[in-house]
């Protein structure tokens, strides 16, 4: 039997580093204004234009104005709305934000204003004057005390949402649950006092916000797997590289139509492990089966490094993504790597021709040691095969990936060229400074991590506590 960690081994596992409390600022979703702009520039917008349905409310006599405060809880519902809108993962929304992973962090970030946003506007407590009734006083006062509830419920839930401390599990269920406080601040400001009617033009504004944000809460929670229930695959093949598994699944009819780059929503049809969770396909375009690389980082990932998976079906769902390792109009293409951030550019090299050396793309492969490098094979057939030159920089063969190394391998002027990087946050930011410094200009990123929070990841931890607490009940029933 696991003997109990001491008190303060707990502790300093919770606090874990600042590092891990560090807030992640969002980041512009491409190099330079384009379509990808338009999604969050909208979403911005959407909220900026509802300051016109307050700017002129009247407070009670001896108050202050209520505009703002007025305004702050409309903007909480337009960004909930907004976020329930992205959980849905429209792909014809993509090209307007630059792809799911950049989808999934403005969800992220509208999610996380719009606690605070409720948060200032409970705080301020706008009264209006001559106000327009949605509903009974009587109705709007019950309306109102669900709404103090769902405040509570929103700080809880997204709560354990941010902090890393908790399974996947604990996070996904608290995402399905986020929608019933949602309903209630809706109904809340439905019936609340405003300086409008709700059969105006801006009542008619806000709710079909609204309106909006419960479908696509009920279509994510509810029916989304019968709408749209992906592609069933069988598992024909796991192969275990260390702390990385990797996947072959071979279609079990029409097979997922991807582009180099793309990932998928992967749902293994297994008792523990039917959770869907996304991966970068690292199979080519034009390969029959699907291969994905699946690093051991959780609850989840540490289930499917021990179990039994051939012959199991997997259902897929996708490709979503517009990550691009290569572009037809450049000459020159730099890749970098880190950790499981090579898959889509193993995808990538499936599709490539020879070509003559400074023709082809440039691939930098950061890992700690050379064990932990992945598919190395078959990256190293590619480069002996002319379709790409690989730079191995690890730890342990003292080659850390700089932005002199760079420089030594691909020269110091990089005007032109098309750089893509797929890895842990650190590289990414060094390997774009670095780009940057050479005269990058175009430099495509991908940092994909579905469940961005704070603190250090202990869900493995606590669910690995959670087993043995609920196998010592078990044994004590017997």
């Amino acid at each position: 039997m696991t003997r109990p960690l001491p008190t303060m081994t707990i502790t300093r596992r919770m606090l874990g580093s600042p590092g891990d409390w560090q807030i992640r600022r969002p980041r512009l979703p491409s190099p330079a204004p384009g379509l990808s702009w338009l999604g969050p520039i909208t979403v911005i917008a959407s909220v900026a234009l509802s300051w016109l349905a307050f700017a002129d409310a009247i407070g009670e006599e001896g108050e202050g104005s209520p505009s703002f405060g007025l305004f702050i809880g409309a903007a909480s519902i337009l960004l909930m709305a907004w976020s329930f809108l992205l959980a849905l993962r429209p792909r014809t929304l993509e090209p307007l934000f630059g792809g799911l992973d950049s989808m999934y962090r403005v969800h992220r970030w509208a999610g996380t204003l719009a606690v605070i946003a409720m948060f200032l506007h409970t705080r301020m407590e706008p009264e209006i004057e001559d106000g327009f009734r949605g509903a009974s006083k009587q109705t709007a006062e019950f309306a109102e005390e669900l709404a103090g509830v769902a405040e509570i419920a929103l700080y809880v839930l997204i709560g354990i949402s941010l902090i890393r401390w908790f399974p996947y599990r604990w996070w996904r269920l608290t995402h399905k649950l986020l929608g019933v406080p949602f309903l209630f601040a809706c109904l809340h400001f439905y019936t609340a006092e405003k300086p409008y009617p709700n059969g105006s033009g801006w009542g008619w504004y806000f709710g079909i916000f609204m309106v909006v944000g419960i479908v696509a809460y009920g279509l994510r929670v509810v029916v989304r797997d019968m709408i749209f229930p992906g592609l069933r695959y069988t598992i024909s093949g796991t192969t275990v590289h260390g702390t990385t598994l990797e996947l072959t699944l071979r279609p079990d009819g029409d097979r997922l139509q991807h582009q180099s780059g793309q990932f998928a929503v992967v749902k293994v049809q297994k008792p523990g492990l039917s959770e869907p969770h996304i991966f970068t396909i690292a199979s080519g375009p034009d390969e029959p089966a699907l291969r994905f690389f699946i690093r051991d980082l959780g609850d989840w990932t540490t289930k499917m490094q021990t179990a039994d998976l051939l012959g199991a079906t997997v259902v897929v769902e996708g490709p979503y993504g517009r990550f691009e390792p290569t572009l037809s109009h450049t000459s020159r293409t730099v890749w970098v790597a880190g950790g499981v951030g090579i898959t889509p550019f193993l995808s990538a090299s499936h599709t490539l021709d020879p070509a003559p050396e400074g023709e082809r793309p440039v691939l930098f492969y950061a890992v700690r040691s050379v064990d932990d490098a992945m598919a190395l094979d078959v990256l190293r057939q590619a480069e002996a095969e002319g379709r790409i030159d690989l730079r191995l920089c690890s730890s342990s063969l003292g080659t850390r990936f700089s932005r002199e190394l760079l420089a030594e391998h691909v020269g110091s002027d990089l005007s032109g060229a098309h750089v893509a990087v797929c890895g842990p946050v650190g590289l990414i930011r060094a390997a774009s400074d670095a780009a940057r410094s050479l005269g990058a200009t175009h430099i495509e990123t991908e940092d994909f991590d579905i469940r961005q929070g704070f603190g250090p990841d202990l869900s493995q931890d606590v669910d690995n506590l959670i087993t043995q607490f609920m196998a010592g009940r078990t044994d004590r029933r017997r």
